[in-house]
């Protein structure tokens, strides 16, 4: 049985990228998401990511220093942009957060307002996925507020699955919101050797799914994840498209029907 694990339909984006890319004749059946985080604070790796030569989606996080223009010079580029949502953490700092962050002490219209915010300060957003958030992400009081805003602003929701008690899956299906699930981070650990190891073992995945999805990073290891990604797009693109959640959204919901 094939599988298929990604994302939704937005909207539909025409690219035109450098030739690295193979003519339409050639080009393989599978696809690749590859989705950046944390964009927003002029992080390192961002000019190196937004100038990659392949259809990216790029997730900006709200109310920072070049959310903004992050998301705008994104959209300008092609790439597809995304809100990097903000969610409590069972560990990690606090601080680590950023502002408006969406945390379990929070009242119901509180969560509504503040995911609403983040939202419209991230231009040509069309989908969320969470920042950190492995408390927030398994609680059902709030990740149906948030799965409802989804569907009311027609955004998918990608979840970065940071733990295993996530309940987006069965809310969303329940909403019926489209939504997306994170199969592989590249960087989690911060070193070039380890992101090749992640790239490498993302090219295996082609050989047995469909569609997959990958999460990398700005920031500390944005200019190495960066590095590494433009020596793998071409043998990356030898055995997958590389496309946007929304491409890999068009297809799930087109086999939903």
């Amino acid at each position: 049985m094939k599988v298929i694990v990604v994302i939704m339909l937005s909207s539909m984006f025409i690219f035109s990228f450098p030739s690295i890319n193979p003519s339409a004749e050639e080009l393989p059946s599978n696809k690749v998401a590859i989705v950046i985080d944390d964009f927003g604070n002029n992080m390192k790796g961002t000019e190196e990511i937004l100038h990659l030569p392949v259809p990216l989606t790029v997730a900006v996080m709200p109310f920072l220093s070049t959310t903004k223009e992050d998301a705008e010079l994104a959209h300008q580029l092609g790439h597809e942009v995304i809100l990097h949502l903000p969610m409590e953490p069972l560990k990690g700092k606090r601080s680590w957060l950023g502002p408006g962050a969406i945390t379990s002490n929070l009242s119901d219209e509180e969560i509504y307002k503040r995911v609403n915010d983040a939202i419209d300060s991230v231009p040509y957003a069309v989908g969320i996925n969470n920042h950190m958030g492995s408390k927030i992400t398994a609680d059902k009081r709030i990740m149906k507020i948030i799965l409802g805003i989804c569907k009311e602003r027609n955004l998918y929701y990608l979840d970065s699955k940071t733990t295993k008690k996530s309940v987006v899956s069965e809310l969303a299906t329940e909403l019926g919101v489209p939504f997306l699930e994170n199969e592989l981070f590249f960087d989690e650990v911060y070193t070039t050797t380890h992101i090749v190891k992640q790239t490498n073992q993302l090219i295996k995945k082609t050989e047995v799914d469909d569609s997959i999805i990958a999460i990398g990073h700005v920031g500390i290891v944005g200019e190495k994840t960066a590095s590494v990604l433009k020596q793998y797009i071409p043998k990356l693109q030898e055995k997958a498209e590389i496309v946007t959640l929304s491409n890999i959204l068009v297809d799930k919901e087109i086999l939903m029907h």
